[in-house]
Order: structure tokens, then C-alpha cells, then sequence
């Protein structure tokens, strides 16, 4: 059996493989509620064998999307939405994750076939926060700094969604501190100029993102599904958010309970010189795996299965995550382990199309 294809345990969930769906938006929601579209797109991972899904960044609150046409489950309509599709996915063996976001000063954006800029509040967009008044670029107004109770409500909306996401039977929930959104904006030093005990040293700079975590597992989010956390483990700009901070990070929300750490990097600062290549962000997922002692996956241009493979066998990361090569190929799954020689189960339906 090759590792790709054996199942792993974290935090009290079994995974069928090690082939994780990265989180991608969508924008097809409509009021934040999930349409007939993710049926078909998550359903169709599913049924290709993906291990473990995360559904795209969802809104904890109505300002936290990026767009109008993000998914939310801040209210019990949206995770009610979200259940026959959970129940379908979770029927073909895999395990089902959702991603808790907030865009913070990156929000009010249009769908990126609208041309994906920034909403005006008589565009239909709303007004913006984040923890310093700095605009993402020259086209992003200027924040709203957020104040004592503007913080408070964001953990607020973080754990209420939590608590929705368990009745929605989601198995995971995943917190987005990357890119560039609310939690990320705090995280690093090139978007936090704050002078009160959410600035400065990194212990204040990640006090919201431990904070939501408390509140979350004060929250009644179950204490046998795990929490995994999404961040940029690196800014790829001078002066930035280091990967000596991700894994001083990433060791303080393994002590606070999450389970596994989502290695990406960037989306801080629009100048970000990246090299990017086939696995270009694995080396930051090894070093926090090594030095925090905490189970990570791996992103960065996965394609092929024999990559995928030794990333693992080779103890670079636990699960491999996959995104633009699983919207081009739902099957993946089923075909990588036809490549590398394992027999897994195909859905029964399908079995013609196995020999």
C-alpha cells in the first residue's frame, strides 16, 4: 500500500487517505446559502475518492465574506443548507471540513468574473475592518481600525458559526489565518501597527487568533472533531511574517488544541515576490512539522501521484492538499491509485469504468 492511499487519524477523525481538497471559493452562494452548484462540485470529489474535503472560506458574518456571493454559516439556514450535501459526501467515505473565515480589510470584493474589485457601499459592498487603517493596495479603501468590541464580535461570529458547522455535520473545521484576511492582518507585522495588547510582539499579534480558538472550544464545537488553522507561514515580503513566527506559531496552537497546521504562505501584501514551482511551499510545512511536533499538510502545485506520494513517505507532511488540479480533475484519486498500483474502493456505480 502506498502511503498516498492509508488512512490517517487526526484528532479522533479517521481519514480514509491522505489526499486532502484545499479550500477554493466558489462565489455561487446566494445570502450566503449554498446552491445546487456545490452539490454538484463537492459531490463530484467525493465520488473521486478525495480523503478529506474543506469547503471554501465561509463567512462567519455577513462583512466577513470577500464577495456577496461567498458561503456563510453564520445562521441556521446556511448550515441546514449545507447538511444534505455534508450527509451525501460523508456517504462515500469522505470526511467533511469547512473553512471559518473573515476577509477583514480584503472584503467587499466582486466575484472575479464581475472583475473582482472592490465594492463601493452603493455597489452593493459594505464598510471594511481591520486591525490597523492600512489599505491592502491603492484600489482597497481604508479600513475601519477595529476596536475593544469590534474584536469581541469577531470571536463572537467565529465560535456561533463553529457551533453551526457541528449541527451542519461537518467533521473539521478549519480557521483561516492566511492570505491576507482578518486573522492573517493580525498575524503579521506588515498589517498590525497596533499599540494595545493585539500589537507589537507576536504573542499579541496572535492573542485573536488563540482567542477564537478559546472561544470556539468553550463554544460547544465537540471535543472529538479536531480544529486545524490555514496560514501564510511566510509574507515573501521584507520584514514580514517569518517562518521562525510560523513555528513559535504553530506551537501555540498545538498547546491549545488544533490538530494539524495548513501550510501556505503569501496574500499580505500585493508587492510579494514569490518563486513559485511544484511544491514550492513544502520546505515551510517540513520545518513546522519538525520543530513544532505538530501534523501538517502540504500545498503548493501538487499534480502528480508519485510526488504526492514521497511527500509523504519522505515526512515532509501528513495529508497532501490539492486544489486547481482537483477542479481539473475530480477523479484524481481514483486515477492516482490506478497509477501507483493500490486498489481502493470506487463508488459501486462506477465500478464498469474500474477494469
Amino acid at each position: 500500500m502506498r502511503i498516498l492511499f492509508e488512512p490517517i487519524e487526526i484528532g479522533g477523525i479517521k481519514i480514509k487517505n491522505r489526499i486532502m481538497m484545499a479550500p477554493m471559493c466558489m462565489y455561487s452562494a446566494n445570502d450566503g446559502v449554498i446552491s445546487d452548484f456545490h452539490t454538484a462540485h463537492l459531490g463530484a470529489r467525493a465520488l473521486g475518492g478525495v480523503g478529506l474535503i474543506i469547503v471554501e472560506a465561509t463567512g462567519v458574518s455577513p462583512e466577513g465574506r470577500i464577495s456577496p456571493y461567498d458561503c456563510g454559516i453564520w445562521s441556521e439556514k446556511q448550515a441546514e443548507a449545507f447538511k444534505p450535501v455534508v450527509k451525501f459526501c460523508k456517504s462515500c467515505g469522505t470526511a467533511m471540513g469547512i473553512q471559518l473565515a473573515h476577509a477583514g480589510r480584503k472584503a467587499s470584493t466582486n466575484a472575479p468574473w464581475f472583475g473582482g474589485g472592490p465594492l463601493s457601499i452603493e455597489e452593493g459592498g459594505w464598510q471594511v475592518v481591520a486591525p490597523s487603517p492600512l489599505r491592502f493596495d491603492e484600489s482597497h479603501p481604508v479600513p475601519k481600525e477595529m476596536d475593544k468590541g469590534d474584536i469581541e464580535k469577531v470571536i463572537e461570529d467565529f465560535a456561533g458559526s463553529a457551533k453551526n458547522a457541528d449541527k451542519a455535520g461537518f467533521d473539521v473545521i478549519e480557521i483561516h489565518a492566511a492570505h491576507g484576511y482578518l486573522i492573517n492582518e493580525f498575524l503579521s507585522p506588515i498589517s498590525n501597527k497596533r499599540t494595545d495588547k493585539y500589537g507589537g510582539r507576536l504573542e499579541n499579534r496572535a492573542r485573536l487568533l488563540l482567542e477564537i480558538i478559546g472561544a470556539i472550544k468553550k463554544g460547544n464545537w465537540p471535543k472529538n472533531k479536531p480544529i486545524f488553522v490555514r496560514i501564510s507561514a511566510v509574507d515573501w515580503v521584507e520584514d514580514g511574517f517569518s517562518l521562525d513566527e510560523a513555528v513559535e506559531l504553530s506551537t501555540a496552537l498545538k498547546e491549545s488544541g488544533v490538530s494539524l497546521i495548513d501550510c501556505s504562505s503569501g496574500g499580505i501584501a500585493p508587492n510579494a515576490k514569490m518563486n513559485v514551482y511544484f511544491g514550492y511551499q513544502l520546505g515551510f510545512a517540513k520545518k513546522i512539522k519538525e520543530r513544532a511536533g505538530i501534523a501538517v499538510s502540504g500545498v503548493g502545485l501538487i499534480t502528480k501521484p508519485e510526488f504526492a506520494d514521497f511527500i509523504l513517505s519522505s515526512g515532509t507532511a501528513d495529508m497532501v492538499e490539492m486544489g486547481r488540479e482537483l477542479l481539473r480533475n475530480p477523479y484524481w484519486p481514483l486515477n492516482a491509485a490506478r497509477k501507483l498500483g493500490v486498489d481502493i474502493e470506487w463508488p459501486k456505480q462506477y465500478l464498469r469504468a474500474k477494469i
